[in-house]
Protein backbone atom coordinates (compact mmCIF):
# COMPACT_ATOMS: atom_id res chain seq x y z
CA UNK A 1 0.00 0.00 0.00
CA UNK A 2 2.73 2.46 1.00
CA UNK A 3 4.79 1.55 -2.07
CA UNK A 4 1.73 1.96 -4.33
CA UNK A 5 1.24 5.48 -2.95
CA UNK A 6 4.89 6.27 -3.68
CA UNK A 7 4.56 5.02 -7.27
CA UNK A 8 1.42 7.14 -7.79
CA UNK A 9 3.11 10.28 -6.45
CA UNK A 10 6.21 9.57 -8.52
CA UNK A 11 4.11 9.15 -11.69
CA UNK A 12 2.30 12.43 -11.00
CA UNK A 13 5.65 14.20 -10.72
CA UNK A 14 6.93 13.08 -14.12
CA UNK A 15 5.18 16.07 -15.70
CA UNK A 16 7.28 18.81 -14.29
CA UNK A 17 8.34 22.36 -15.06
CA UNK A 18 11.97 21.31 -15.77
CA UNK A 19 11.71 18.35 -18.18
CA UNK A 20 15.36 18.52 -19.28
CA UNK A 21 16.50 17.68 -15.73
CA UNK A 22 13.75 15.12 -15.01
CA UNK A 23 15.65 11.97 -16.07
CA UNK A 24 18.69 12.90 -13.97
CA UNK A 25 16.52 13.54 -10.92
CA UNK A 26 14.11 10.62 -11.16
CA UNK A 27 15.88 7.60 -12.70
CA UNK A 28 17.47 6.44 -9.40
CA UNK A 29 14.14 6.80 -7.56
CA UNK A 30 12.29 5.00 -10.33
CA UNK A 31 14.77 2.08 -10.26
CA UNK A 32 14.41 1.78 -6.50
CA UNK A 33 10.60 1.87 -6.68
CA UNK A 34 10.52 -0.85 -9.35
CA UNK A 35 12.93 -2.99 -7.30
CA UNK A 36 11.12 -2.42 -3.99
CA UNK A 37 8.57 -5.26 -4.26
CA UNK A 38 11.37 -7.78 -4.85
CA UNK A 39 13.60 -6.20 -2.17
CA UNK A 40 10.82 -6.18 0.43
CA UNK A 41 9.88 -9.80 -0.32
CA UNK A 42 13.52 -10.84 -0.03
CA UNK A 43 14.26 -8.70 3.05
CA UNK A 44 11.00 -7.69 4.76
CA UNK A 45 10.97 -4.55 6.90
CA UNK A 46 8.53 -3.20 9.46
CA UNK A 47 5.79 -0.84 8.30
CA UNK A 48 7.51 1.98 10.19
CA UNK A 49 10.80 1.40 8.33
CA UNK A 50 9.05 1.27 4.95
CA UNK A 51 7.06 4.43 5.79
CA UNK A 52 10.32 6.23 6.65
CA UNK A 53 11.88 5.25 3.33
CA UNK A 54 8.76 6.23 1.39
CA UNK A 55 8.59 9.60 3.19
CA UNK A 56 12.14 10.31 2.12
CA UNK A 57 11.48 9.23 -1.48
CA UNK A 58 8.39 11.47 -1.60
CA UNK A 59 10.42 14.48 -0.41
CA UNK A 60 13.15 13.66 -2.92
CA UNK A 61 10.60 13.29 -5.73
CA UNK A 62 8.97 16.62 -4.87
CA UNK A 63 12.37 18.32 -4.76
CA UNK A 64 13.39 16.68 -8.04
CA UNK A 65 10.22 17.98 -9.68
CA UNK A 66 11.49 21.51 -9.11
CA UNK A 67 15.22 20.69 -9.48
CA UNK A 68 15.64 21.21 -5.73
CA UNK A 69 16.61 24.88 -6.19
CA UNK A 70 13.16 25.97 -7.32
CA UNK A 71 10.76 24.29 -4.89
CA UNK A 72 8.24 27.05 -4.15
CA UNK A 73 7.97 26.28 -0.43
CA UNK A 74 8.14 30.01 0.32
CA UNK A 75 4.95 30.57 -1.72
CA UNK A 76 3.29 27.61 0.01
CA UNK A 77 4.33 28.97 3.42
CA UNK A 78 3.05 32.45 2.57
CA UNK A 79 -0.28 30.96 1.39
CA UNK A 80 -0.66 28.97 4.63
CA UNK A 81 0.65 31.47 7.18
CA UNK A 82 0.89 34.82 5.43
CA UNK A 83 4.62 34.84 6.29
CA UNK A 84 7.71 34.29 4.19
CA UNK A 85 9.71 31.34 5.53
CA UNK A 86 12.88 32.70 3.91
CA UNK A 87 12.46 36.13 5.51
CA UNK A 88 11.65 34.64 8.92
CA UNK A 89 14.72 32.38 8.81
CA UNK A 90 17.03 34.92 7.17
CA UNK A 91 17.74 32.65 4.21
CA UNK A 92 19.08 34.04 0.95
CA UNK A 93 18.81 30.77 -0.97
CA UNK A 94 16.16 28.12 -1.52
CA UNK A 95 16.67 25.81 1.45
CA UNK A 96 14.44 22.91 0.45
CA UNK A 97 17.42 20.83 -0.65
CA UNK A 98 18.88 21.12 2.85
CA UNK A 99 15.57 19.85 4.27
CA UNK A 100 15.82 16.80 2.01
CA UNK A 101 19.42 16.12 3.07
CA UNK A 102 18.41 16.47 6.74
CA UNK A 103 15.50 14.11 6.14
CA UNK A 104 17.87 11.57 4.57
CA UNK A 105 19.71 11.37 7.88
CA UNK A 106 16.53 11.45 9.97
CA UNK A 107 14.56 8.93 7.93
CA UNK A 108 17.17 6.35 6.92
CA UNK A 109 18.72 5.61 10.32
CA UNK A 110 15.84 3.49 11.66
CA UNK A 111 15.42 1.32 8.51
CA UNK A 112 19.16 0.74 8.12
CA UNK A 113 19.54 -0.06 11.82
CA UNK A 114 16.61 -2.48 11.53
CA UNK A 115 18.24 -4.21 8.57
CA UNK A 116 21.56 -4.54 10.39
CA UNK A 117 19.87 -5.90 13.54
CA UNK A 118 17.57 -8.28 11.71
CA UNK A 119 19.83 -9.62 8.98
CA UNK A 120 23.34 -9.23 10.43
CA UNK A 121 22.45 -10.01 14.03
CA UNK A 122 24.10 -6.86 15.41
CA UNK A 123 23.17 -5.30 18.72
CA UNK A 124 21.23 -2.06 18.86
CA UNK A 125 24.29 0.16 19.48
CA UNK A 126 26.24 -1.37 16.60
CA UNK A 127 23.25 -1.14 14.30
CA UNK A 128 22.76 2.55 15.10
CA UNK A 129 26.45 3.33 14.54
CA UNK A 130 26.35 1.43 11.27
CA UNK A 131 23.26 3.42 10.21
CA UNK A 132 25.00 6.73 10.99
CA UNK A 133 28.07 5.65 9.02
CA UNK A 134 25.81 4.47 6.19
CA UNK A 135 24.24 7.94 5.96
CA UNK A 136 27.67 9.60 5.90
CA UNK A 137 29.04 7.22 3.28
CA UNK A 138 25.99 7.38 1.01
CA UNK A 139 25.90 11.18 1.33
CA UNK A 140 29.53 11.43 0.21
CA UNK A 141 29.07 8.91 -2.61
CA UNK A 142 25.93 10.69 -3.79
CA UNK A 143 27.69 14.06 -3.92
CA UNK A 144 30.53 12.50 -5.93
CA UNK A 145 28.03 10.71 -8.20
CA UNK A 146 26.11 13.96 -8.68
CA UNK A 147 29.30 15.78 -9.67
CA UNK A 148 30.48 13.03 -12.05
CA UNK A 149 27.06 12.63 -13.65
CA UNK A 150 26.67 16.29 -14.45
CA UNK A 151 30.27 16.72 -15.60
CA UNK A 152 30.18 13.66 -17.87
CA UNK A 153 26.62 13.75 -19.19
CA UNK A 154 25.36 17.29 -18.80
CA UNK A 155 28.10 19.82 -17.93
CA UNK A 156 25.86 22.74 -18.93
CA UNK A 157 23.24 21.68 -16.40
CA UNK A 158 25.60 21.08 -13.46
CA UNK A 159 24.45 23.99 -11.32
CA UNK A 160 20.76 23.37 -12.06
CA UNK A 161 20.99 19.64 -11.31
CA UNK A 162 23.26 19.91 -8.28
CA UNK A 163 21.26 22.75 -6.74
CA UNK A 164 24.38 24.61 -5.66
CA UNK A 165 22.79 28.03 -6.06
CA UNK A 166 26.23 29.62 -6.24
CA UNK A 167 27.50 27.99 -3.02
CA UNK A 168 30.91 26.39 -3.61
CA UNK A 169 30.56 24.51 -0.30
CA UNK A 170 27.13 23.09 -1.13
CA UNK A 171 28.26 19.45 -1.24
CA UNK A 172 30.02 19.67 2.12
CA UNK A 173 27.05 21.41 3.75
CA UNK A 174 24.68 18.79 2.30
CA UNK A 175 26.78 15.96 3.75
CA UNK A 176 27.07 17.70 7.12
CA UNK A 177 23.33 18.27 7.44
CA UNK A 178 22.60 14.64 6.48
CA UNK A 179 25.01 13.54 9.23
CA UNK A 180 23.31 15.92 11.68
CA UNK A 181 19.98 14.26 10.86
CA UNK A 182 21.55 10.82 11.33
CA UNK A 183 22.95 11.72 14.74
CA UNK A 184 19.62 13.18 15.86
CA UNK A 185 17.77 10.06 14.69
CA UNK A 186 20.28 7.69 16.30
CA UNK A 187 20.18 9.51 19.65
CA UNK A 188 16.38 9.51 19.51
CA UNK A 189 16.30 5.82 18.64
CA UNK A 190 18.85 4.96 21.36
CA UNK A 191 16.69 6.78 23.91
CA UNK A 192 13.66 4.74 22.79
CA UNK A 193 15.62 1.47 22.96
CA UNK A 194 16.96 2.21 26.44
CA UNK A 195 13.48 3.18 27.64
CA UNK A 196 11.87 -0.06 26.46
Amino acid sequence: MICALAVAVFAANLWQPYPEIAPLQHIPTMLLLFASPWLLRRWPLSDCAVASLVAFLLLHTLAGRYTYSNVPYYAWGRALTGQSIDAAMGWTRNGFDRLVHLSFGLLWVAPVAEIVRRYAGAGWRTSLWFAVLFVGCVSALYEIFEWLLTMLLAPGMADAYNGQQGDVWDAQKDMAIAMLGAFIASFWRARDVRGS
